[in-house]
């Protein structure tokens, strides 16, 4: 006695550590988890840094460029060599006027004067531009547009990869819900195995119904292990998308239940449409075109600059020199115009194709709410007919399981009936679980 109750205690105490070990989650601790350890969630908040730096790099062409640099060199040689002739230099006596009839001359011998053979150069030069043909401001509101495009792009991913993460959620939850429905379909198939068994024993059926049973009885635990494994690998995928280490023993806590009609969701598509993080996207897919022939048109105007330069000099043995000045410059692409006015025309009817494409996708938008809503009506309509269902296969196993008490009909209706009800419960798990993704595919496409 001291052993079994011994045996007992420690069977409730890895019953309990067992319970203790699992991991509940619920629908939205899963989506944060999603949110925080998913890579393509990781990868969308790296692109918003990047577009972040783009931005703050364009933002520098508002400023000074600065530029040094310097040079020293030592030569085997002098660079340059100056060569002199030797010859008479007239000698007067100060008067210009007499110098060309002067009497007497000194004697010039001839020689080389080398140069360079060793130097110093240093410089620094800043240039501010003045104008530059409006590519500076544009160039920076295109970053500006790549930062917002890189957060709506962020939004779609967010969109995207939450109702993935509901999918896999309602999926696990639909085939635990099936699971339960098999082990009570098991049970009810046991206790009637051993109600036929006893019958027939007493001679009052034939071992046939025995065996259909007993077929029944195989294709149930066929159908469970299938669901068991189905279970697991849709586990083992939900934890990847999440970004978690797969657990076997991961318990999801909500459970399908559908307390809202469609019609509260409702709203009308035109409405909806501005509120689509695409519809914004595609906006600033045309202001992007619109820029870019902004910058290509600069490219052809003036560009004015004004800079400043500072120069310290040393050659051979002389002396150290500095020396500053201030400039400007003004460049005009003269001959750039003749290809430049073929591709300004090229970026007009880039811009058109834009705006064509905008107009087109918005239709389909439009049209992906249409189709979003019907989608959810119909997932709703399959809720219902599902439950009218189970009740009515209720009703005819309650109706089968009396005939076959009260000897009116054979276990083969009962199998039937039984069979029909285990059918509608999965069509009802099925219909729940559909319904909760529509739902959620309707509020994302209509920008909530």
């Amino acid at each position: 006695m001291k052993n079994i109750n011994l045996i007992i205690l420690v069977m409730m105490l890895l019953s309990i550590n067992h319970i203790f070990a699992q991991r509940v989650l619920t629908l939205e601790e899963s989506k944060q988890l999603t949110l925080l350890n998913n890579s393509s969630s990781k990868n969308s908040k790296l692109e918003i840094e990047a577009a972040h730096q783009v931005r703050k790099s364009a933002l520098t062409n508002y400023f000074p460029n600065i530029s040094a640099g310097g040079l020293m060199w030592s030569a085997q040689k002098n660079l340059m060599e100056i060569e002199t002739s030797g010859g008479k230099l007239p000698v007067y006596d100060g008067n210009p006027a007499n110098l060309a009839t002067a009497t007497q001359f000194a004697y010039l011998p001839g020689g080389t004067m080398g140069l360079l053979k060793k130097g110093k150069i240093g410089y620094i030069n800043v240039v501010q531009p003045i104008f530059a043909g409006g590519r500076i401001i544009n160039g920076n509101k295109l970053a500006s547009l790549g930062e917002e495009a890189s957060e709506y792009k962020d939004k779609l991913v967010t969109d995207i990869i939450l109702l993935k993460t509901e999918e896999y959620y309602w999926q696990i939850v639909s085939l635990e819900e099936k699971s339960k429905t098999v082990n009570k379909y098991e049970e009810l198939l046991n206790r009637l195995l051993l109600q036929v068994g006893d019958a027939f024993k007493s001679g009052m059926v034939m071992k046939n119904d025995v065996l259909k049973v007993k077929l029944k009885l195989n294709e149930i635990l066929l159908n469970k292990s299938k669901l068991n494994n189905g279970r697991k690998l849709a586990a083992m995928a939900f934890c990847q998308h999440m970004g978690i280490p797969y657990d076997s023993t991961l318990v999801l806590k909500d459970e399908l239940k559908i307390s809202t009609v469609p019609q509260v969701i409702y709203i009308d598509k035109n409405d909806a449409l501005t509120r689509r993080t695409e519809y914004s996207l595609l906006e600033k897919s045309v202001e992007v075109e619109r820029l870019l022939t902004r910058l290509k048109l600069g490219e052809y105007l003036p560009a004015a600059a004004i800079g400043v330069n500072g120069m310290y000099m040393k050659f051979d043995d002389s002396k150290d020199r500095t020396l500053g000045m201030i400039y400007g410059t003004v460049s005009v692409p003269i001959s750039g115009w003749w290809g430049g006015s073929h591709e300004l025309q090229e970026r007009s009817i880039k811009e058109e194709i834009a705006e064509n494409n905008f107009e087109n996708n918005s239709e389909l938008l439009v049209l992906q709410i249409e189709k979003a809503w019907q989608d959810l009506s119909d997932a709703y309509k399959q809720y219902l007919l599902s439950q009218e269902s189970k009740a009515q296969v209720e009703e005819n196993l309650k109706v089968n399981d009396d005939s076959y008490k009260n000897g009116l009909s054979n276990i083969s209706d009962l199998l039937e009936a039984q069979a029909l009800l285990q059918q509608a419960e999965d069509q009802l798990t099925d219909a729940k679980a559909s319904y909760m993704v529509k739902k959620k595919t309707y509020l994302q496409v209509t920008g909530r």
